[in-house]
């Protein structure tokens, strides 16, 4: 007699699978975890087979009424990311013949359609001019916001940049970014030129490009520099910090400045591939959120024909 296996030993196999059949990212899985965790202690650890539509309509219920011990409750957004790890998992059990619900059974809840936060010429010619000085954070701020800014890096991207890994000749240089997918960028003159300063300022031979200038000892030992290495959070206090200084009233964030490379190219003509293709989006309709600032037909028509 066999044992019928239950959700929690599927759910292991899906995870394993996603981390070396797909070779999806660390903070990937851990999210699929976090989901399907969810989901198995709402439905309980039972065979897969016999999950009905109308429990999924129960689930989605419960996620929609959810709030934790502190009263958070779940955004739209965040219920669909519980669906889409629900999907995703079935579609697995179905491929490797485990009888459970189709996926393509489930759809998604319709969420307001996105906007994009991004800043002026002006907003980033007072950004820039806050940060003034010789001193080595000082130069290391600076080089922070150019790279963001002139590559449209994800902050996780730019804190796991290395010395040797930026060539500051030719100006470019690859990151792997989201499914280690890999992408050039390229630095403006400007830019460079930030880096190269910051460098020449620095007196240890660390490989992280950015690091924390706080007390230590110095030393070339790599678990140190590693220990050093700034994180997500410190760029983006760092981000928030200058631009609060800079009197700029709206939330600035690394991915902000993101928003603004993105919109900057396509107000002076970019085509939407191109700069797919350099913010390292896996689909067209991710850039496509940016269409909607930068339309200068839109704005021919509206001055053409609204008198």
């Amino acid at each position: 007699m066999t044992t019928q296996k239950k959700l929690s030993d599927y759910i292991r196999k899906f995870l394993e699978h996603a981390e070396v059949g797909r070779n999806q990212s660390l903070k990937t899985i851990e999210n699929y975890q976090h989901y399907l965790n969810r989901f198995l202690t709402w439905y309980g650890d039972k065979n897969p087979a016999g999950i009905t539509l109308e429990d999924i309509h129960k689930y989605r219920l419960f996620l929609n009424r959810y709030s934790d011990e502190r009263g958070r409750t779940l955004g739209v957004k965040t219920q669909n990311y519980h669906v889409i790890a629900l999907r995703a998992f079935f579609k697995y059990l179905i491929k490797n013949d485990i009888q459970t619900l189709p996926p393509e059974k489930i759809d998604l809840q319709k969420i307001p359609e996105r906007t994009v936060e991004y800043l002026s010429r002006d907003e980033l010619e007072r950004l820039f001019k806050e940060i003034s000085g010789e001193g080595i954070t000082t130069l290391r701020n600076r080089a922070i916001l150019e790279t963001l800014y002139s590559t449209g890096l994800r902050v996780s991207e730019l804190v796991s940049l290395n010395r040797s890994q930026v060539d500051l000749k030719r100006k470019e240089f690859m990151v792997r970014g989201k499914g280690k997918k890999p992408r050039i960028v390229f630095l403006s003159e400007r830019a460079a030129g930030h880096i190269e300063a910051y460098l020449k300022a620095r007196e240890d031979n660390f490989e992280p490009l950015f690091i924390n200038h706080g007390r230590g000892r110095k030393g070339d030992d790599i678990t140190l520099g590693e220990k050093k290495r700034l994180t997500r959070v410190s760029v983006e206090y760092i981000v928030r910090t200058i631009a609060r200084k800079a009197g700029i009233i709206k939330k600035v964030t690394p991915h902000v400045l993101r928003h603004s490379f993105a919109t900057e190219l396509l107000v002076n003509g970019a085509d939407i591939r191109s700069v797919q293709d350099m913010l390292g989006h896996s689909s067209i309709t991710t850039t496509q959120i940016y269409t909607h600032v930068t339309n200068k037909r839109l704005r021919e028509v509206h001055e053409k024909f609204h008198k």
